[in-house]
């Protein structure tokens, strides 16, 4: 089982880092996908993921929400400089993907031109360096959707992470054929219409798991620090939904994931 999008480098782990670990391996998780979201804390998840080789495997990006953080220009110079070492230096720490990237309209939208113009780039960096995109999006479906297709013809792949959205809306972001969506707690709440939607609209085979901790702690754990060990959760609730044993979720998730994240 995978965990495609924890910010396990966070401070919220800093005190218990080793036995958060410890309880991903024993619940059966395998690898574990850990995003940035902005160049400043770009050294500590490099540190975190050196510490765990094999385990741990970071991505660079500028998250939508950071992109005032910093000057954005500077901000993107440097981490495609990292980016373009970890592909030429085999000694430096192999980045498997560009995220978290996207767009988030959500509070308001003051700086919406400069998030699509941040996000357009790091789609040409997925591009450049044949990696795939870990995207965020919330309240700008149509805008996400408008800039993708400008480049449906150049085999993009990658996941719409944090997928919650109605069967059209994940019929319209599966026509990419190279992209999964990203399951997580929300799939285990009590009101969510995620269920209906994946029953409805989304093959098992365009999904793969993810926790994003330590935010949307899966039920039980709904209100507590998520941690990669609770995608467990939500692989039992799919496996509910698609009527099938978790190790079938587990098999085809993990395959889904490894496709994406694994080329090479």
């Amino acid at each position: 089982m995978i965990d495609t999008h924890s910010h396990i480098d966070g401070p919220e782990f800093h005190d218990d880092l080793d036995l958060v670990i410890s309880r991903a391996r024993q619940a059966g998780i395998e690898k574990i996908f850990v995003p940035a979201i902005c160049r400043a804390d770009l050294p500590r998840l490099l540190d975190v993921c050196r510490a765990y080789p094999d385990y741990l495997y970071p991505m660079i990006g500028l998250h939508p929400e950071n992109v005032t953080d910093e000057d954005p220009d500077e901000a993107l110079r440097l981490m495609e400089q990292q980016l373009s070492q970890s592909i030429e230096d085999p000694t430096a720490p192999r980045l498997i993907a560009v995220g978290e990237v996207g767009l988030d309209l959500y509070w308001d939208d003051t700086h919406r031109d400069l998030q699509l113009q941040v996000f357009e780039q790091q789609i040409q960096w997925a591009i450049r360096y044949h990696l795939p995109l870990m995207i965020h999006c919330r309240k700008a479906h149509n805008e996400l959707l408008r800039l993708i297709r400008q480049y449906s013809s150049s085999q993009l792949t990658g996941v719409f992470h944090c997928f919650t959205g109605s069967p059209e809306q994940a019929r319209e972001l599966l026509r990419f054929p190279g992209f999964c969506l990203g399951i997580g707690g929300v799939l285990t709440f009590k009101n969510s219409n995620l269920p209906q939607t994946l029953r409805t609209a989304v093959p098992l085979n365009r999904i793969v798991l993810e926790t994003d901790s330590p935010y949307m702690a899966p039920v039980p754990y709904r209100g507590k620090r998520n941690e990669p060990a609770y995608v467990v959760e939500v692989a039992k609730r799919l496996a509910e939904i698609y009527e099938t044993d978790i190790d079938e979720i587990d098999r085809i998730t993990t395959e889904n994931a490894l496709k994406i994240f694994m080329k090479s």
